[in-house]
């Protein structure tokens, strides 16, 4: 399962689940989302296993999407749910910061939890690199390569003139012959990142921008104590309460089923896929403002608004990774994550 199909279902209502396993991470970097740390609550087990093991092949999301923390501190956990996921037809993708791979090896836990993915992708960026060299992760990471897994980094940098941006993504290119898919993001000012980004940070949050239809409201996203929020923003995963427009429900007490329908219904979640918000303080503050949030319910439940939703969603899709990811990454490197698969003479400049 290549980087770009994972990308191009994005703004699908449901299409995806993005599971946390755990805040815990052996890595201490300066620009965690997450703040994660060597403690941290462990997202339980039992209701995610349950939860994923209520997907049928007629009901159930495209692509699981497990992350942290670091989600391969729980090898055995990442195995069981991409099996559980499978048996109903559904594909799962890993990401990790690759704290396994100081020495260039991958343990024979971690393999075989991988054995059971169709996507792995390895954080790297000047924060990992001072804590998992660089040759040594992509050691690794031609280990799993040659396993079968596809594979693609994730990379982030302070803006598109960094140069560690060029450095780093024309590394890899060269390294795995463009058979790996590259993301590349800009720093954000959340979790350890929040003061020192701030300064460097030009438009935070998306302040000053005009509203655009949101893509980011379209994937389920289970936080660290299992509820399920509507939007991966880490502000909405770790608020507590989460917003109540935002929020679908609870690994241990809601099945797929419920939380699906939730996730394509709700006028508010439509009225925000389709005619979006300012920016993602404006989408979390809709609840602390009455007025806009029924109207947003309003605009939502018009008969047309299902078709719409379905509409938009399909459109984005249909546009393609690059085009989704010069909203949501960096512009100029946009094109590397359609690389991938056997060596392509032709691939993205």
């Amino acid at each position: 399962m290549r980087l770009a199909e994972i990308i191009e279902l994005r703004p699908v209502p449901a299409a995806g689940l993005l599971a946390t396993l755990t805040r815990r991470c052996p890595l201490s970097c300066a620009h965690c989302s997450t703040s994660s740390g060597t403690r941290g609550e462990d997202t339980p087990a039992a209701a995610l296993r349950r939860f994923v093991g209520g997907f049928t092949a007629g009901n159930r999301p495209e692509v699981l999407m497990l992350t942290g923390g670091e989600p391969l501190l729980r090898p055995a956990l990442v195995g069981e749910l991409a099996m559980l996921a499978a048996s109903a037809g559904t594909r799962t993708s890993v990401l990790s910061g690759m704290f396994f791979a100081a020495d260039g090896r991958v343990p024979d836990r971690i393999m075989r939890a991988l054995g059971h993915v169709e996507h792995f992708s390895a954080s790297i960026d000047v924060f990992h690199e001072r804590e998992v060299p660089r040759a040594a992760a992509f050691r690794a990471v031609h280990l799993i390569m040659e396993s079968g897994v596809d594979v693609s980094f994730h990379v982030v940098g302070d803006s598109v003139d960094d140069p560690y941006l060029a450095d780093i993504t024309a590394s890899i290119r060269a390294e795995f012959r463009d058979r790996a898919a590259v993301l590349v993001n800009h720093v954000r000012p959340v979790g350890r990142a929040a003061g020192w980004a701030a300064a460097r940070t030009v438009q935070a949050d998306g302040a000053g921008a005009k509203p655009a239809p949101c893509a980011m409201a379209a994937w389920p996203v289970v936080a660290f104590d299992g509820t399920i929020t509507a939007c991966c923003n880490q502000g909405v995963v770790d608020a507590r309460p989460v917003p109540e427009h935002l929020r679908l429900g609870h690994i241990a007490t809601d099945d797929w089923t419920r939380i699906r329908s939730r996730c394509q219904d709700s006028p508010v979640l439509r009225t925000i896929r389709t005619a979006g918000v300012a920016s993602c303080a404006d989408c979390r503050g809709l609840a602390r403002r009455p007025a806009a949030l029924a109207a947003a319910e309003r605009t939502g439940s018009r008969p047309v608004a299902g078709a719409m939703d379905a509409l938009g969603a399909r459109l984005q899709r249909d546009a393609g990774a690059e085009v989704l990811m010069r909203r949501y990454g960096s512009k100029p490197y946009a094109p590397l994550v359609l690389l991938g698969g056997p060596v392509d003479e032709e691939a993205p400049a």
